[in-house]
C-alpha cells in the first residue's frame, strides 16, 4: 500500500510540474505573440515614430541645404499618379523637367516614414546636373495610397514602373538614375537586382541597409534593449503577421541577395557615424553588387546626413560617378 500511495503521490507531483510547465510556456507564447503584434505596427503600419525625425517645412537660412531647398520649393512641379505594381494603390509623384531638354533622367527615392518633399535638395542637385527629376512618394507614404510600410521590397517592382512611365515621357533614348536615401537607398538596391529597362543606367544608393531582418534585429537591440535570443522568436512572429498583412516575410528583402543579380554601376554612399543603419551594412552592400562600382564613407556623417555634412563634396561624386556611364 506504502507504494502505491508513493506512485501516487509521484503522478500527481508530475502532472503538476507538468501543468505548470504547459502554464509558463503559454505565458511565454502569448507574450511572443503580443510583441511580435506591437512590433509589426511599430515597423510597418505608417504613423508617427518617436525614433524618426519628422523633417519640418520651414527652412532655416542657417541650413546647409538652404539653397537646395529653396529652390525645391518655389520650383515648378507636374503632378504625376500612377497605379502600383500590385495592390492597386494609387501613387503619387512629382517631376521637374530639366531647364534644358534632354534624355537624363533620375528618380530619386524618400526614406522611412518620409515624402518626397524631403528629397527637395537632392533634386536641386541632380537639376543642376542637368537632369529630368521624378521624385514618386512610396506606398504608404507622403500623397502615395498604402496600408503598410515595404521596406523596399514590394516597392522595387513600383520604381521600374515609374521608370517605364519616364520612358514613354522621354523617349527611347532615356537614359535613367535610381538613386535612393535609408529605405530609399535600400529600394535603389533592391530595385537593381530586377529585370529593368535598358534605359536604366546607374544607381546611386545612400546609407541603405543590408536587408529588412539585419535592421529589424539592429534596432531591437539598439531601440528597444531586447535581448539577442528573443529578437529571432519576436521578428519571426512579426515576418509572419507582414506575410498575411503585407504580402512578403521579412527574410525576402534583402539588399545583398538582390544585389548579387546587379551588373550596372552603382555608387554607395555612408555616413562614418550613422547609428541607425550601421556603417558596416555597406561594406557587405558595396560587396554583393557585380556591375562597376565605387564607395564613399563621409567621415563624420551621420544618418541620411552625408548631403548636408559635405554638400560641394556630394555634388562632386555624385557627378564623377554619373559622368562615367550617363552621357
Amino acid at each position: 500500500m506504502g507504494l502505491i500511495k508513493l506512485s501516487t503521490v509521484v503522478k500527481k507531483k508530475r502532472h503538476r510540474l507538468r501543468n505548470w510547465l504547459i502554464g509558463i510556456v503559454s505565458v511565454i507564447v502569448v507574450a511572443l505573440l503580443v510583441a511580435g503584434s506591437y512590433f509589426f505596427t511599430v515597423a510597418m503600419v505608417p504613423s508617427h515614430k518617436s525614433f524618426v525625425h519628422q523633417s519640418s517645412s520651414r527652412i532655416s537660412r542657417t541650413d546647409p541645404l538652404y539653397w537646395q531647398k529653396t529652390w525645391f520649393a518655389d520650383s515648378k512641379k507636374q503632378h504625376w499618379t500612377m497605379e502600383s505594381a500590385t495592390r492597386h494603390y494609387r501613387l503619387d509623384a512629382d517631376y521637374i523637367p530639366a531647364a534644358h531638354s534632354t534624355t537624363r533622367s533620375v528618380i530619386i527615392l524618400h526614406g522611412f516614414m518620409g515624402r518626397k518633399e524631403d528629397m527637395g535638395a537632392y533634386a536641386a542637385m541632380y537639376h543642376q546636373l542637368g537632369y529630368n527629376v521624378l521624385l514618386p512618394d512610396a506606398r504608404a507614404h507622403g500623397h502615395s495610397q498604402g496600408k503598410y510600410i515595404g521596406y523596399g521590397w514590394p516597392e522595387r517592382y513600383d520604381v521600374r514602373k515609374w521608370a517605364e512611365k519616364l520612358i514613354a515621357k522621354n523617349g527611347t533614348y532615356s537614359q535613367i538614375v535610381i538613386a535612393g536615401t535609408s529605405m530609399g537607398g535600400a529600394t535603389t538596391m533592391m530595385t537593381s537586382g530586377i529585370k529593368l529597362p535598358y534605359q536604366v543606367k546607374a544607381f546611386v544608393e545612400d546609407c541603405g541597409y543590408t536587408s529588412l531582418n539585419d535592421e529589424l534585429n539592429y534596432e531591437a537591440g539598439n531601440l528597444y534593449h531586447i535581448p539577442t535570443f528573443l529578437r529571432c522568436p519576436l521578428i519571426a512572429i512579426l515576418s509572419g503577421i507582414n506575410r498575411v498583412q503585407n504580402g512578403f516575410f521579412t527574410g525576402e528583402a534583402n539588399s545583398v541577395k538582390m544585389l548579387h543579380n546587379n551588373t550596372r554601376p552603382m555608387l554607395f554612399i555612408h555616413g562614418s557615424n550613422d547609428t541607425f543603419v550601421p556603417t558596416k551594412m555597406v561594406y557587405q552592400n558595396y560587396a554583393a553588387s557585380r556591375g562597376p562600382k565605387e564607395l564613399w564613407v563621409v567621415t563624420g556623417a551621420k544618418h541620411a546626413a552625408s548631403f548636408a555634412h559635405s554638400p560641394q563634396a556630394y555634388q562632386q561624386h555624385v557627378q564623377a560617378f554619373l559622368q562615367k556611364y550617363v552621357k
